[in-house]
């Protein structure tokens, strides 16, 4: 007997099933083809996207180590301008002088090709743009490195640099005494509160209602692993009833955070409360 003709799994689960013979439900078939062409155009835009940015690389790194390495560095403008115009000429406007000059300062900050590869599977050259402005290496690489892990958007990444993310988580992180059980980094610093709209004269009531409305938003600003658990959370001890204004759970350091929402300065008795709720 003939032996049978092994199927390959991964062939087979990139086919869809046929449909059962008989009647075939167009719109069915319809949405099942139109799927595999949006998965295929994403898969294909995603592996363009990251072979641009890594030719954008490639030319940035052999224009700013070859062409303007040593003494050819003091007429390295006209040299790039002059290989700009060939380029133009040939494959558009994105090689222009302006552009390679780009090309060149992204190898420079970023001169390790395997870390532009990792980032680049996540990060479009738009990304790169908005981050090479930055100040620090440790900064371009921390707004690099978050928005490849939560895969933001173009606008997403600015939003959170003109916040000052990364400077404000700092400045959290310096707060924290050595001896702190907290790991560095799931902080940021005390919540801007312009992001919620309130005027000077807002109420706690107020606070907590805007902060609701803008959960998602409250949540990123606390910092990566925070979920949202429960709003004036009612807890009872000894026949008193205590609420508590905000409680998250934080999925690394598997505990509990409590915010109570208070107005002015602290004052004693809050303690008491703080202690209360600690021990429950």
């Amino acid at each position: 007997m003939a032996e049978r003709e092994k199927k390959n799994p991964e062939s087979a689960a990139l086919v869809p099933s046929a449909p059962n013979a008989g009647l075939v439900d167009e719109n069915a078939l319809f949405e099942r083809v139109a799927a595999i062409i949006e998965n295929r155009k994403n898969r294909a835009g995603a592996l363009a996207n990251r072979e641009v940015t890594l030719m954008y690389w490639e030319v940035g790194r052999y224009v700013g180590s070859v062409l303007l390495d040593g003494e050819r560095a003091a007429y390295g403008k006209q040299i790039v301008a002059t290989l700009s115009q060939q380029l133009t000429e040939r494959y558009g406007n994105s090689f222009e002088r302006t552009k390679i000059t780009r090309m060149i300062k992204f190898a420079k900050l970023f001169p390790e090709i395997e870390i532009v590869a990792a980032l680049s599977q996540q990060l479009s050259w738009s990304h790169f743009q908005d981050i090479l402005p930055l100040k620090t290496d440790d900064a371009r690489m921390y707004y690099a490195r978050d928005a490849a892990a939560r895969k933001l958007g173009v606008r997403e990444l600015r939003h959170q640099i003109s916040r000052k993310t990364y400077e404000r988580r700092e400045i959290a992180n310096m707060e924290l005494a050595e001896t702190s059980s907290v790991p560095f980094n799931v902080f940021r610093d005390p919540y801007l509160l312009d992001i919620l709209g309130l005027k000077d004269n807002y109420l706690e009531a107020d606070l907590e209602k805007a902060i609701l409305a803008e959960l998602e938003a409250f949540i990123l600003e606390f910092g990566h692993g925070f979920t949202f658990a429960a709003s004036q959370k009612r807890m009872i001890e000894d026949g008193d009833d205590f609420t508590l204004d905000l409680l998250f759970f934080h999925r690394l350091l598997k505990r509990f955070v409590a915010v109570e929402l208070k107005l002015g300065k602290f004052k004693p008795r809050y303690k008491g409360k703080w202690n209360f709720i600690c021990a429950g």
